[in-house]
C-alpha cells in the first residue's frame, strides 16, 4: 500500500501529446510502478498481443485473452499483473491532441470506448480483422519520421480511424447498445461534470443549474440510462474515490475525509457505512486481506 494513488501526466519533451509504447519496455523499465495502483490524465489503448492476464481497472477485474484490446478513460485507476509475462503495445493520447474542434471532442466524449457507462470496454481481434493491426503499424510507421507540419494530423487522423473500426468491432461482441438520444447526452454530460465537481459539489441542484435543466429531467435520464437517480449516482463517485484511497493508499481515514470535502470525519464514516454497511476501517481490512 502507498502513501498515495500515482497520477501520471503525459511524458513532456515529445513532438505531439501522442504516443506508442511496447508492454515489454513497460515490464523491463517501469515494472514496479506499473504494477502498483495508479491513474493518468491520459487516454489509454492496451493491445494484449500475446499471454492471458487478469488487469484490473477500478475494482473491475477484466479477464484478457490474448489479442484482447482494451480501453482506458481518463483517471480510472488500474494496475498491472506483473506475474504475468505478456506481450503488446499501448497507444497513449490526450485531450488536447484529439480534440482540435468542437465535433472532435464531442466524438471522444460520447464513443462508447471510453464512456462504456456499463463495462469496461474491450474486445478481442479476429485473425480476419488486419484492418486494426494496419492502423496501428502506420501510426508506428508516422512517429519514426522526422516531425514536420504534417504528422500530428496524420497521427490524428489515423487514431480517429482505429476509434471507428474499433467502435464497430466492440458493438459486434457482446455489447449492450445505448440508444443516442437527449437523455443519453444528458448522462455524459452530467458524468463529465460529476467527474470535475464531486469533492466540493455533492448536490443535485448544482449539476442541474451547469445544465440548465430541472431535477425532474435529470432523473429522467439517469433513471432510463442506469436505473438510479442523480443522487444515488453522486454517491458512486463518491464511493468509488473513498474505495480507491482506502484500498490503495495508506492516508488515515481523517486525511481522506477532509481530501474528499467532508468537514468532519465522523461524518465521512456515517456516510461511507451508511451505503457499504461497513466502516472505512473494516473496507480497508477486508480489502488488504483479500
Amino acid at each position: 500500500m502507498t502513501d498515495k494513488i500515482q497520477k501520471y501526466n503525459f511524458k513532456e519533451g515529445l513532438p505531439q501529446e501522442f504516443e506508442i509504447i511496447n508492454f515489454e519496455y513497460l515490464l523491463s523499465d517501469f515494472s514496479e510502478e506499473i504494477s502498483k495502483p495508479h491513474r493518468a490524465e491520459f487516454y489509454q489503448i492496451l493491445w494484449f498481443q500475446e499471454g492471458a492476464t487478469t488487469h484490473l481497472v477500478d475494482f473491475n477485474p477484466v479477464e484478457i485473452k490474448p489479442n484482447t484490446i482494451l480501453f482506458i478513460s481518463k483517471n480510472s485507476v488500474q494496475l498491472f499483473d506483473k506475474r504475468i509475462d505478456f506481450k503488446g503495445k499501448m497507444i497513449l493520447f490526450t485531450d488536447d491532441f484529439f480534440c482540435k474542434s468542437e465535433a472532435d471532442t464531442k466524438f471522444l466524449r460520447s464513443s462508447i470506448l471510453f464512456n462504456d457507462l456499463l463495462s469496461v470496454s474491450k474486445f478481442e481481434l479476429s485473425g480476419s480483422n488486419s484492418i486494426i493491426a494496419s492502423v496501428f503499424n502506420q501510426m508506428e510507421l508516422e512517429l519514426k519520421n522526422a516531425k514536420d507540419h504534417y504528422q500530428s494530423d496524420i497521427l490524428r487522423n489515423d487514431l480517429h480511424n482505429l476509434l471507428l473500426h474499433s467502435e464497430r468491432e466492440r458493438r459486434k461482441q457482446d455489447f449492450i447498445a445505448l440508444k443516442k438520444d437527449v437523455d443519453l447526452d444528458y448522462v455524459l454530460l452530467f458524468k463529465d461534470l460529476l467527474d470535475a465537481n464531486f469533492i466540493d459539489q455533492k448536490k443535485v441542484a448544482f449539476y442541474c443549474q451547469q445544465m440548465y435543466i430541472t431535477p425532474k429531467k435529470l432523473n429522467q435520464a439517469t433513471s432510463k440510462i442506469f436505473g438510479k437517480t442523480p443522487k444515488e449516482i453522486i454517491d458512486d463517485r463518491v464511493l468509488l474515490e473513498c474505495k480507491r484511497l482506502l484500498a490503495h493508499t495508506s492516508e488515515s481515514v481523517k486525511e481522506i475525509a477532509f481530501s474528499l470535502g467532508f468537514e468532519e470525519p465522523t461524518n465521512f464514516i456515517k456516510y461511507f457505512k451508511k451505503h457499504t454497511d461497513k466502516t472505512p476501517v473494516e473496507f480497508r481490512a477486508e480489502f488488504v486481506s483479500a
